[in-house]
C-alpha cells in the first residue's frame, strides 16, 4: 500500500513521486500541474522534471523528480521498463498509433496465434530499432515530428535497444495484447510496426500502459487527483477542475473520441 502524501514532505531534499499519467496528457503537462501544487505549498523555485517521457495516448508510470531528486532522473530513466499494449493488425498509421488516421490497410485473416507468438520471439533481443518519424528524436537541432508535420522526409537514425521479453496476453483478431519488458529508449510504437511487417500485414498501437519503470510499479502510483488532494488538503477543491482537466491537442482529442 502506497503511503499517504502530506505537505510536510521535505521536497527540496529530493523526492520521486510516481504518477499514473492520465490519457491525453503529455508528460510535460503533468510536470506543469505538479509545479503549481508545489508553489501552493510555498516552493517557488524548486526544480521538477520527469524520468522517461510517455506519449499523450499512453498511460501509467511516470516518475516525477522533485528537488535534488532531479539529479537522479537520468539514472531512473535508464532502468528497465514494462508495458502492456494492444496492437491492431491489418492497418498502419503515420505515427504508428491513433494520433493519426489509418493510411494503409492489409490482409490479416491469415494470422494465427502461433504465428504471432513466433513473430514475438523473432523480435526479442538486442537490436537497432528505427524510431517513428513522429517522435521527439533530435535531428540536426529539430525534433523529428517537426519535420514530419511539415511534410519533410528525414532519415531516422537507428537506436540500440534491448527487448528482453514479449508475451502474448490476448489474441482477438485484428487486435492482440502484448506484455513487453524492454530497455530505455525503446519505442513500443515501432514494435507494433515491426510486428505487422513480420506477419506480412500492418500494425499500429491502440493502447499503451507503462506498468513498471525500474522498481516502481503502477500499483505504487498516485493519480493526479490523489496527489493534489493529499498535498493541498483544504485548498484542493478550489483548483480541482483545472488540475484534472485534459490537456490535449486537436489530433489527440480526435483519437480519444
Amino acid at each position: 500500500m502506497k503511503p499517504t502524501l502530506h505537505p510536510d514532505i521535505p521536497f527540496e531534499e529530493g523526492y520521486v513521486l510516481p504518477i499514473d499519467k492520465p490519457l491525453g496528457w503529455t508528460s510535460s503537462d503533468v510536470v506543469r500541474k505538479l509545479k503549481v501544487v508545489l508553489r501552493k505549498l510555498g516552493y517557488r523555485k524548486i526544480k521538477i522534471g520527469h524520468a522517461g517521457t510517455l506519449d499523450p495516448l499512453a498511460t501509467g508510470v511516470l516518475l516525477i523528480c522533485i528537488g535534488k531528486a532531479t539529479k537522479q532522473a537520468e539514472t531512473l530513466q535508464a532502468e528497465e521498463k514494462e508495458y502492456l499494449t494492444t496492437i491492431e493488425l491489418g492497418a498502419t498509421t503515420p505515427s504508428f498509433d491513433l494520433e493519426h488516421p489509418i493510411d494503409e490497410t492489409f490482409p490479416y485473416e491469415h494470422i494465427t496465434r502461433e504465428a504471432v507468438e513466433k513473430a514475438l520471439q523473432t523480435l526479442q533481443g538486442e537490436q537497432l530499432q528505427i524510431p517513428p518519424v513522429y517522435s521527439a528524436k533530435m535531428i540536426e537541432g529539430k525534433r523529428a515530428y517537426e519535420y514530419a508535420r511539415q511534410g519533410e522526409e528525414v532519415e531516422m537514425r537507428r537506436a540500440l535497444i534491448h527487448i528482453y521479453d514479449l508475451q502474448l496476453e490476448a489474441f482477438e483478431l485484428p487486435r492482440v495484447t502484448i506484455r513487453i519488458r524492454c530497455s530505455k529508449g525503446t519505442y513500443v510504437r515501432s514494435i507494433a510496426r515491426d510486428l505487422g511487417i513480420e506477419l506480412n500485414s500492418g500494425g499500429h498501437l491502440t493502447s499503451l500502459r507503462r506498468t513498471r519503470s525500474g522498481g516502481f510499479r503502477v500499483e505504487d502510483c498516485y493519480s493526479l487527483e490523489e496527489a493534489g488532494e493529499q498535498l493541498l488538503g483544504e485548498q484542493w477543491p478550489q483548483m480541482k477542475a483545472d488540475f484534472t482537466g485534459k490537456r490535449s491537442s486537436g489530433r489527440i482529442s480526435e483519437a480519444l473520441r
